[in-house]
This record gives C-alpha cells, structure tokens and sequence, in this order.
C-alpha cells in the first residue's frame, strides 16, 4: 500500500504518529519499505511473511472485539464517566 492509503485506512492517526509506527514496524521486520526512488517521491509498505503470520494471530483477538464491542463500549463509557466526576 501507498501512505496516502494508510493513512485513509486508519481513522484518526496522526501524520508523525503513522510515520512514526511505520519506521517502527520496518525495524521490527514486520513491514516491508519499498523506495522507488522517483520524483514525486513513491514508498510501498506491504507486510513481510512474519508481519502476515502476526496478521493472521490477531484475527481471532479482532473477532472477540466485534462480538464484545458492546459490553467494551459500555466499560469506556462508564469508565470515562467516573474519571470526570
């Protein structure tokens, strides 16, 4: 993917702060770079194999988010409400 799509693809993320995680996941080998050294300047980020193997160990943890999403919602919002008082 281009940074223009990941930044699309993740709502709310911050500019520095996906940069940031980026260069992180390169240094951990779990996302791969690609410079193409153009001008304009083009960068793709795809997932190296140990990045697609964690991919495929977090589906499971990102089903149990969608089945508990309400009950989570309502800790935050609980949560968020005693932290104000």
């Amino acid at each position: 993917m281009r940074y223009g799509e990941l930044k699309r693809s993740v709502i709310g993320v911050s500019n520095k702060m996906l940069i940031q995680q980026l260069k992180e996941l390169e240094a951990h080998d779990v996302v791969l770079r690609t410079d193409h050294k153009e001008v304009p300047p083009r960068v793709d980020y795809a997932l190296t194999p140990l990045g697609r193997s964690l991919a495929e160990a977090l589906i499971p943890l990102c089903g149990w988010g969608e089945k508990n999403s309400d009950k989570i919602a309502s800790v935050l919002t609980k949560r968020a409400k005693e932290n104000s008082v």
